[in-house]
């Protein structure tokens, strides 16, 4: 065998290994890919449901959140009509309830001092204070006669 003979059986070895590790490598990718390609296939059918129920469950939400909204402007505006009711009733009444209820304490404290005079002797009923402590009104008396 002649060398150029040796080298086109080396060359021909080499191209052989090539094309067998070529065609592994291509099947295992071939692989991959039909793998891949199930995969994206359930994934995708699993998907689409959950995003129909997404769905559904924003617009339930955006349905509950006009819901609150409808709510909230109604508890608003009825708070402004309490705050003006409350306005006008105090307004209306709260001067006339006032002078009432002053009048009215007024006869209690003045009927309640004509029963203190007769039930209190005038004697006890006045105290004097000299350096935080009380003294009776005959020992005032006694006191100034000094």
């Amino acid at each position: 065998m002649t060398g150029g003979e040796v080298a086109g059986i080396l060359v021909a070895v080499f191209w052989a290994i090539l094309v067998s590790f070529l065609a592994v490598v291509l099947a295992r990718l071939a692989q991959t890919l039909r793998a891949t390609t199930r995969l994206v296939a359930d994934v995708t059918e699993q998907a689409v449901p959950l995003l129909a129920d997404a769905s559904a469950t924003v617009r339930s939400a955006q349905t509950q959140l006009d819901r609150v909204d409808a709510i909230a402007s109604d508890v608003q505006e009825v708070t402004a009509n309490a705050s003006a009711l409350s306005t006008t009733v105090a307004s209306t009444f709260g001067g006339p309830l006032v002078k009432v209820a002053a009048f009215g304490y007024g006869v209690r404290r003045a009927l309640g001092r004509g029963r203190d005079r007769e039930e209190v002797p005038p004697a006890t009923a006045r105290r004097t204070v000299i350096v935080g402590r009380t003294v009776p009104v005959a020992r005032r008396r006694k006191q100034k006669g000094r």
